[in-house]
């Protein structure tokens, strides 16, 4: 308890300081004098006030990046990068506690959550992603052509990068991106979402303690119009990466096109959790409501499609509901808090809105947890059923605490299947089923990009990354650190 209290304490105080953007190795205010405020989504509170980066800043980090990359950051060996890495994963084990407290301020999700998950898995992240640093080679080639030659590939850095990352968990992923990027030997530009900039920030100053050249990395805070624009528009940034809503990733795409930056995207998600008949129920209905009351439903990945066999709907979605009922929804400090708030007001009605159109529409609202009261931005844990393909809940990422369950006869899995293709998205699927060849067969079919079977997670090895209009490409694993890279061919005749 004490060393929780004083990472708040800490946190809070970090929170109230004067927030500037970091570049070039400095903290400096942005060029306008701009700022803007963040806020508590547990209570509406003002924590602190950070600087608000616009084109002219974005000029100045890119310059500061390709004079690393021209200088001193291109002949650091290998291994000092994976050093560096780790170190920084030391600083962030050191104020564990801090910055967990201080993701739950910004984000709004329970303290627990911050502490058990986002801030370990940041930590072996780039513990992972050090390790890579020394195994980017390339391979010799036989060729086949007349003459003599040596031939061979090298991988280097792709140059330099923007990196946007998202509000639902702010922390890990600023670590996810940042890390197989400076493993891999790129200069990193990150631009926090402006609802959550805090833990990033406190990244910033952990990055300038363990001793990065200057011009390695640095932070923008700003807004997606303003400093996102500018960076995904640069044309001396050579790759972008953002996570986020699909509808920005095709602004991303449009504007990446002036001088073909390499684009990295992780978007929107609809994920379907299919129960088969033999499954565990029990089992399956816990997995189903952590899939999407986890981080108030606020994760790309989230379950939001349950399908069930008739045989075990009935189970299955009243073990969902009775999770629900018992969820503690409140303020991310409450140490009771088991469901925090979603993000803002604004995210409040959108997922409000969209519950009120499943019934308008005929879904019939079979289960409502509890929401907190008070000032905070809070959606009860949600259940519909009698949902269709075409309602908007069903078809549309809502970002929230809703679930749609739907039941189906015995057709087989091909029908199944298809069923739950039936997305714009292809980011995951879940499936439940004691059968070996059922799930084997399902996972071929699911047109996703991660098919879980019986629970798992994520996993910093584990590549990551949607089918459809779920996004392009892939992060984590070696797939997540090549991303970083460009492949040169060199053939020297003999």
């Amino acid at each position: 308890m004490s060393s929780d209290l004083s990472g708040l304490e800490a946190a809070r105080a970090f929170a109230q300081g004067a927030h500037r953007l970091f570049i070039d190795g400095q903290w400096r205010p942005a060029l306008s004098g701009k700022t803007f405020a963040t806020h508590n989504p547990g209570d509406g509170a003002l924590l602190g006030h950070a600087a608000s980066a616009e084109a002219a800043d974005v000029d100045l980090a890119v310059a500061a990046a390709r004079a690393a990359l021209d200088g001193p950051w291109s002949e650091i060996k290998p291994s000092e990068r994976a050093r560096l890495l780790w170190r920084l994963s030391d600083l962030i084990e050191k104020h564990a506690d801090e910055i967990a407290a201080l993701e739950t301020l910004d984000n709004g999700k329970p303290l627990r959550d911050a502490r058990l998950f986002d801030v370990p898995h940041a930590i072996e992240t780039l513990r992972y992603n050090s390790g890579w640093a020394t195994k980017l080679g390339g391979e010799t080639i036989n060729l086949s052509g007349p003459g003599t030659w040596h031939a061979y590939t090298v991988r280097e850095p792709v140059g330099v990068v923007a990196q946007i990352v998202p509000w639902n968990a702010p922390f890990a992923m600023a670590v996810a991106k940042v890390a197989p990027a400076l493993a891999a030997g790129c200069a990193v530009i990150l631009k926090p979402a402006e609802e959550t900039p805090l833990t990033a920030l406190r990244l910033a100053t952990l990055i300038e303690e363990v001793g990065f050249p200057k011009g390695v990395f640095s932070l923008l805070t700003g807004f997606g119009e303003t400093a996102g624009a500018a960076l995904v528009e640069h044309p001396g940034v050579d790759k972008v990466t953002f996570t986020g809503s699909t509808e920005v990733g095709r602004i991303i795409i449009r504007a990446a096109a002036g001088n073909f930056k390499r684009v990295t995207l992780e978007l929107g998600g609809k994920t379907p959790v299919i129960v088969l008949p033999d499954a565990d129920a029990a089992r399956a209905a816990e997995g189903a409501a952590r899939s999407i009351f986890t981080n108030a439903g606020q994760i790309c990945n989230a379950g939001s499609r349950l399908f069930v066999h008739q045989s075990l709907f009935e189970r299955v979605v009243e073990g969902v509901a009775d999770y629900a009922g018992k969820l503690r929804v409140g303020p991310g400090l409450d140490p009771e808090t088991q469901m925090g708030p979603v993000i803002s007001d604004a995210q409040k009605q959108r997922v409000s809105g969209y519950i009120r159109a499943g019934v308008e529409q005929g879904a019939t609202l079979r289960a409502q947890g509890a929401a907190a009261a008070g000032p905070g931005f809070f959606v009860p844990p949600t259940i519909l059923t009698q949902t269709t393909p075409e309602m908007s809940v069903v078809r549309e990422e809502i970002f929230g605490p809703v679930l749609c369950a739907m039941s189906f006869g015995d057709e087989d899995l091909d029908q199944i299947a298809r069923t739950a293709n039936a997305s714009d998205y292809g980011l995951g699927a879940v499936v439940w089923t004691n059968n070996l060849s059922a799930a084997h067969r399902l996972a071929r079919k699911l047109k996703a990009g991660t098919v879980r079977v019986n629970g798992g997670g994520l996993d910093p090895a584990l590549p990551f990354g949607g089918f459809k209009q779920s996004g392009w490409g892939r992060e984590n694993g070696r797939e997540g650190i090549e991303a970083y890279t460009e492949v040169k061919a060199v053939a020297m005749a003999v």
